[in-house]
């Protein structure tokens, strides 16, 4: 029996259309990095597992799809070695040995890896920007898939909040030229680690900023749960829960969290590293604040962001008409290379979902009209013997910039009336023997009808035509 096609679930196929429409996105948001000075490098779908795992913390290495090593991974194997006292193997370090590379889960960690690798070739502050598939496994959902692509934007060996201010700058020009209401969250890692610190329990700030992130999705109840199920007592998660309580302005929010940071928690205790990470958003939001940006930007406390590596300034963006998760994430890393032998390297950058992003216009039906239009101009095949003059016709066009299509076979004229149609091509061209003998171009608008004859020296006139 004839197997039936299918792909693997969180992954999707795109058509002629969708790929037209993604390519808008990408090609927007590649004119806007570059309009920053950002120059656009690439990496391999596979990374070493040595260079993805601990990256992402616990859940997120759960979530890496490992590659079998080639030939027969199996054969040597001592699978009882791996095997518990309850008789279930222990699957992370079975694959350890079975595999030794992986899919890569974002292009941040490949990208401090790149860095490393090819310092001695670079210029910093090192800006790039990159817009490449990822993939995790994740269980899918609407707005979540196991493969999809990401456009990120890094600057690296810097440590001016300038650098901050510039990616704002870029969310907020990227996001008006796609014509998507958002809404920019900003907060600071530093300031997390803050909470534990106040808490009296440094020790978990992991534990607690993993749990924070998740606010959104699951609700206090269950984030307080889960912190008390990572041994947080319910006087710790009650000093969590009067800063998400925290309300007002950010420079309210920065004066209240300022008090409890400097001692004036339950705890007593003064956080050094929180107080830097507010004096942090401070600068930052004044720099905002003189940059003139015209989206909307409010500290969210609760804003977590789970990658282990940030360490200053987190961003994530929402959007404002359309029910979905964040659409664009980021943040400040301060020593992302150094686990690759290259420490006290800087950086920041964030990343652009452009599934999400892709979904949100697709839904507003915010895409302009043509763009999977294919060719501009169809010439018709009518007569055999002018074939060479139409298919010369159809290059000197191609040669001013006009996308021309010929019909294949001789045939009725319906049909290639109805492929131009149906292809959304908006001009067709007849031309026969009696064109070709008189060195003429027929050209037919098919939206309105009007129809021109031009002489064939005359490409401007045509092109002038096409383009009216």
């Amino acid at each position: 029996m004839a197997q039936t096609p299918s792909i693997p679930k969180g992954t999707r196929d795109f058509s002629q259309q969708e790929t037209a429409e993604r390519n808008y996105i990408f090609d927007t948001l590649a004119d806007v990095f570059r309009s920053f000075g950002y120059a656009r490098i690439e990496t391999p779908a596979m990374e070493n597992l040595s260079t993805l795992l601990g990256k992402y913390g616990e859940e997120g290495d759960r979530l890496l799809f490992r590659v079998l090593n080639s030939g027969d991974p199996f054969t040597g194997t001592d699978f009882e070695s791996f095997r518990g006292e309850d008789g279930t193997y222990n699957a992370p370090l079975l694959s350890k040995q079975l595999c030794d590379k992986g899919l890569r889960y974002d292009l941040t960690v490949p990208f401090a890896r790149y860095v490393v690798q090819h310092r001695n070739d670079l210029t910093f502050p090192f800006k790039r920007f990159q817009i490449q598939p990822v993939w995790r496994a994740d269980r899918p959902q609407k707005g979540r898939y196991r493969e999809f692509c990401q456009c990120d934007v890094d600057v690296i060996g810097s440590r001016s909040l300038l650098n901050e201010l510039e990616l704002v700058q870029i969310v907020n020009r990227a996001f008006g030229l796609l014509d998507i209401r958002v809404l920019l969250k900003i907060n600071n890692r530093k300031v997390l680690t803050g909470f534990a610190e106040i808490c009296g329990f440094p020790d978990k700030v992991t534990d607690i900023t993993v749990a924070i992130d998740k606010l959104d999705k699951i609700g206090l109840d269950a984030v307080n749960a889960e912190l008390l199920a990572k041994g947080l007592p319910e006087s710790a998660v009650k000093v969590i829960d009067e800063i998400l309580a925290l309300k007002g302005d950010t420079a309210a929010k920065i004066a209240s969290m300022r008090s409890l940071m400097n001692g004036g928690s339950a705890s007593g205790v003064v956080s050094e590293t929180g107080l830097k990470g507010l004096d942090e958003l401070e600068e930052l939001f004044g720099l905002i604040s003189a940059a003139g940006i015209s989206i909307p930007v409010e500290m969210d406390l609760s804003l977590a962001r789970g990658l282990n590596y940030y360490t200053g300034a987190i961003f994530e963006v929402k959007a404002l008409d359309w029910e979905i998760g964040s659409i664009c994430g980021g943040g400040r890393y301060d020593n992302l290379t150094g686990i690759f032998g290259l420490p006290d390297v800087s950086g920041v950058g964030i990343s652009f979902g452009a599934d999400r992003i892709y979904d949100v216009m697709k839904g507003l039906g915010k895409f302009p009209a043509g763009l999977h239009t294919s060719a501009k101009v169809l010439f018709a095949n009518m007569d055999e013997a002018a074939t060479g003059y139409v298919l010369g016709l159809a290059d000197a066009l191609r040669n001013k910039g006009i996308s021309a299509e010929v019909w294949p076979d001789a045939g009725k004229l319906k049909k290639q009336f109805d492929y131009a149609e149906r292809k959304g091509i908006p001009f067709l061209s007849i031309n026969g023997s009696d064109e070709a003998a008189s060195g003429t171009l027929n050209l037919k608008n098919l939206a309105t009808g009007e129809q021109h004859s031009f002489s064939k020296e005359d490409l401007d006139g045509v092109c002038a035509f096409i383009e009216a």
